[in-house]
Order: C-alpha cells, then structure tokens, then sequence
C-alpha cells in the first residue's frame, strides 16, 4: 500500500508543477498611473493569480505574475487588451516565463 500511495503523491505533485506558472509583466501605454495600479491589483485577485505591481520612473508599470495557467493567461489577456478604463494599453511584454512547484509570492501588492 505505500508504494501506492508514493505514486499517488509523486503524480500530485507533478500536476501542481504543471498547473503553476509565473512571469514578468511590463505594459506600456498612457495615463499608467495609480489607477491602473488598482485595477491591475483588483483584477488579479478576482482572478486568484499573486504577484505585485509597480510604476516605473519610464512611465510603464511592471509586476510579476503567479498562479494556475489559465488564469495567469486570463490575467496577460485582461492586461494586453482591456487594462483600466482610465489608461490606454500600447503593449503589454511578458517574460522568464516557468513553471514553478508552488506560489513563491502571495496575495497582489504594489511596490515602490
């Protein structure tokens, strides 16, 4: 019975590694400012992905995003084409994608 349940254990853990994901986000465009900080933070947590934001000195804003594929995807979807009604998105990069075991951030928050 324990060889079973260690087989059992080692495919759980291998769906968890396959489930989560992270990235690097950096989106460009107009009036990035505060607001869009709420949103982005609002949209992620109705979302379930963690990760933080914050504006640069270039006007963008930059974050990391974590959590299920599919609503870390979900979230690069919402941040590339609808954003905060209050800005204007011209691009939205992500980067270092991966697979990661578990969440290494949790909650949203903002950065200074």
């Amino acid at each position: 019975m324990g060889s079973v349940e260690s087989l059992y254990s080692l495919v759980l853990s291998s769906v968890v590694i396959l489930l989560a994901m992270s990235t690097n986000v950096d989106v460009e465009g107009e009036k990035l400012a505060s607001a869009t900080l709420r949103m982005f933070k609002d949209q992620g947590k109705r979302l379930g992905v963690t990760g933080w934001v914050k504006n640069t000195r270039e006007g963008t804003v930059v974050g990391q995003l974590q959590g299920p594929h599919d609503k870390v995807n979900e979230m690069k979807v919402w941040l590339s084409k609808v954003g905060s009604p209050s800005s204007r998105i011209d691009h939205a990069e992500f980067s270092n994608e991966r697979d990661i075991p578990k969440l290494e951030i949790h909650g949203f928050g903002t950065r200074y």
